[in-house]
């Protein structure tokens, strides 16, 4: 197959987008991901007994014992508790950090995707990068996808660009707010300003501390669903009434609990939790309705002037304690904007607030938009045209770069810009820096 065959549609190009909180794959060509599997694996260790004719003799046998992992990677799979299980990413701070872990995401991923009979090794790949990212990783990423999996072409996209070519835009302001940060990434001519880039851990994670630890002060437990048989309804804030479940493995993991009780968490943010149109006023806020939740064991709570003060942390840091970070290192939403173009060339700088754009998870609040919109207003000078934009549903935030790399893999023109395996056979894992800037 000649790397001038790669952009055509039949040949199945995969596009796999990585994220702190979950892991993205399909075909291109697609308008969606066929999978979205979480970026936290889970690990069972056992330890099996093998006989071997070259076995070390022990005790005059020749038996020996082996360590074997099994992993567990679908929400299916990992709702079911299971004794000693622990979950773990195969990433720190956005980039790949255990290499092997990262190894059984990709073989589970092309066994979801693949035809039996069609491995990796029939399919040219397209997967994204975080915008900040270590020259070896990607050297030792490129390594991995053409001597492990044998693929035939290979190319990798800052998630930045392919967010932005999601939209049809090659300039733009990305503004993605993830898991683990909000990073302002500008985008020029399909090109990241890599010394304009200006990160955050003001992120989801962030943000679902905050509700943890709201929950805690008032000692209201969250109790996984698989703990719970069955549950009574009950008025808002009388005790919940809920039956544990029988023959719960034992050695449940904490982070196995933490990983079940983020899930609920996570709900929790969506269904309640929204942005204020002006700066954070509690005596205002209080006369806004308030909004009712209902636990998995049945505890039915109403939140109030929380569920603003919570993500007004995006805006002001400071109103919010603890979180797991602290407060000098994180910047607001409008000042990481600032920030970003600030440092860019003045003649891209109107280009860049003209289309800024808010994608990735943690951008589901209601009000962010035109909040965003409201305090940059007030910041910027009254000539200068600015736009902020947001993808109309949550899966096209949550999915934009994946969707844009899902374009870019599509576009006939794209078979120039593919690192085939003849060029990686002659140039080695080094062409991915001169290929994939």
């Amino acid at each position: 197959m000649s790397s001038g065959t790669y952009g055509s549609d039949e040949v199945g190009a995969l596009v796999i987008d990585i994220g702190s909180h979950t892991v993205r794959a399909g075909y291109a060509g697609e308008e969606t991901p066929k999978y979205d599997f979480p970026s936290h694996v889970g690990i069972l260790e056992t330890i099996e007994a093998t006989n071997q004719d070259n076995a070390m003799i022990v005790d005059d046998t020749q038996s020996i014992t082996m360590p074997k992992k099994k992993y567990f990677f679908d929400l299916n799979s990992l709702r079911v508790p299971r004794s000693n299980l622990y979950m773990q990413s195969f990433l720190k701070d956005g980039m790949i950090d255990d290499w092997d872990l990262f190894e059984q995401i990709m073989s589970h991923t092309f066994d979801c995707l693949c035809d039996k009979d069609q491995g990796p090794q029939y399919h040219p790949i397209v997967m994204s990068e975080p915008p900040i990212n270590q020259r070896f990783k990607r050297e030792k990423l490129c390594e991995i996808m053409f001597e492990k999996f044998q693929i035939p072409a290979f190319y990798l996209a800052k998630n930045a660009v392919l967010s932005s070519f999601a939209q049809g835009k090659a300039t733009a302001l990305i503004l993605d707010c993830g898991a683990t940060h909000t990073t302002a990434v500008p985008v020029h001519e399909g090109m990241v300003l890599q010394k304009a880039i200006v990160q955050s851990p003001l992120g989801g994670d962030f943000i679902l501390n905050q509700l943890k630890q709201l929950l805690d002060n008032n000692s209201h437990e969250i109790v996984p669903h698989y703990l719970i048989k069955s549950r009574e309804p009950v008025p808002p804030y009388e005790p919940p009434k809920w039956t544990m479940r029988a023959n719960l493995p034992e050695n449940i993991t904490d982070s196995y609990k933490k990983f079940m009780v983020k899930e609920i968490l996570q709900d929790l943010a969506q269904t309640v939790l929204q942005i204020s149109d002006t700066p954070y006023n509690e005596s205002e806020i209080s006369q806004l309705p308030r909004v009712s939740y209902e636990f998995p064991n049945g505890l039915n709570l109403d939140f109030g002037e929380e569920r603003y003060r919570i993500p007004e942390s995006l805006f002001n840091p400071s109103i919010v304690k603890g979180g797991g970070v602290q407060l000098t290192s994180m910047l607001d939403l409008p000042r990481l904007v600032t920030n970003s173009v600030t440092m860019c060339d003045p003649d891209v700088r109107s280009s860049l607030y003209s289309n800024i754009s808010i994608v990735g998870g943690n951008s589901y609040f209601l009000g962010l938009v035109e909040r965003l919109h409201r305090e940059l207003s007030q910041i910027l000078p009254q000539a200068m045209r600015m736009k902020v934009h947001i993808p109309p549903s949550l899966s096209e935030r949550r999915f934009s770069s994946w969707i844009g790399g899902s374009i870019l893999a599509s576009l006939g023109s794209f078979h120039q810009m593919w690192i085939s395996k003849q060029e990686y056979d002659e140039s080695g894992k080094f062409i991915i820096d001169r290929k994939c800037p």
